[in-house]
């Protein structure tokens, strides 16, 4: 599968999400996609699925069957799990027999007669993985699949993955959570600045590396755009602009009085060195559970930030 030139933006003025970016994935890849929110993750797997066309340029050699597992799954729809994944079989010239080994594999048993618009958070995401998986993909997209699931399905999806690739499948996966940690063989891409950046196979989370080969290098664009390049199947999708790059937010820090009256430059908190602040840096403190706190550094650092885990002021044991 190869993007060729391929360069997105949500309307005619503006800013590119993506520009000229070239990519191939092999049969048998695992990609794992990083970068800061609002870079364009999500906008990628959507190209890559064809549920969003591109603004230029060329999606090749995509599989005719297509998994693609949004990280929101629209449950405003008036369908129980049973009804939608029997709909959705129909969609794949599936009979609804082609559910059961997912119920069973997801845990999904107690959730058939649920209308969808009763399903918490991680039980709707559930039924997004099933209804990608319904058919043997020869593209999996999974846009943080890890996101609100139990152990059950957690432990599954890991192998899931596997055997995907292990028949000559592509799977892309945008994972917050760092569900895929230690599994070989990850393609890591970063996605920032309008392209796409290899980090290397099985390298750790935090460290960058170049992947020869991995990127062709993006060439100028003469094509006219290219019409719409309809999906192998439908799939529900998040909104449009869900992915759409924001302005960055302006965060003044607090002024302390010098004799020249000027405010002092920032410091960087413990643990992060004193070079990787600049002089209009702005730090920004997040607070999360302490059995996640390391998975969020090792993300952050993967994505360019310096990070570091200390506990917050007043707070349990449970939260740092």
């Amino acid at each position: 599968m190869r993007l060729a030139n391929l360069s997105f933006r949500y309307a005619r003025r503006a800013p590119w999400v993506l520009h000229e970016v070239g990519l191939d994935l092999p049969p048998g890849t695992i990609a794992e996609v990083t970068g800061r929110n609002g870079a364009g993750k999500s906008t990628l797997l959507r190209l890559l699925a064809g549920t969003t066309p591109p603004t230029r340029g060329h999606v090749t050699g995509r599989p005719p069957v297509v998994g693609y597992a949004p990280e929101i799954f629209p449950v405003e729809q008036p369908f129980t799990v049973a009804a939608y994944l029997a709909r959705m079989a129909g969609v794949r010239g599936l009979t609804p027999a082609a559910i059961d080994p997912w119920v069973e594999r997801l845990g999904m048993a107690a959730l058939l007669e649920v209308p969808l618009g009763d399903l918490s958070k991680g039980s709707a995401h559930k039924v997004g993985l099933a209804q990608a998986l319904l058919a043997p993909p020869g593209l999996l997209i999974l846009d943080e699949p890890f996101s609100g699931l139990d152990a059950q399905a957690r432990a599954e999806l890991p192998a899931i993955v596997e055997e995907v690739v292990a028949t000559g499948g592509i799977v892309v996966v945008s994972d917050h959570q760092n569900g895929l940690a230690g599994h070989r063989g990850v393609l890591r891409l970063h996605v920032g600045d309008r392209t796409i950046r290899p980090l290397g196979h099985d390298a750790p989370s935090d460290t960058l590396s170049t992947a020869a080969g991995a990127l062709s290098p993006p060439t100028a664009s003469t094509s006219t755009p290219s019409p719409r390049v309809a999906p192998a199947d439908a799939f529900p999708t998040p909104a449009a602009t869900a992915d759409a790059p924001s302005p960055p937010a302006t965060l003044s820090p607090s002024p302390s009085v010098t004799p020249a009256g000027a405010p002092s430059p920032p410091v960087a908190p413990a643990g992060v060195p004193s070079g990787a602040m600049g002089a209009a840096a702005v730090v920004i403190e997040i607070a999360v559970e302490a059995g996640e706190a390391e998975a969020v550094v090792r993300k952050l650092r993967a994505d360019g930030y310096p990070a570091v885990v200390r506990p917050l002021p007043h707070a349990g044991s449970e939260a740092r």
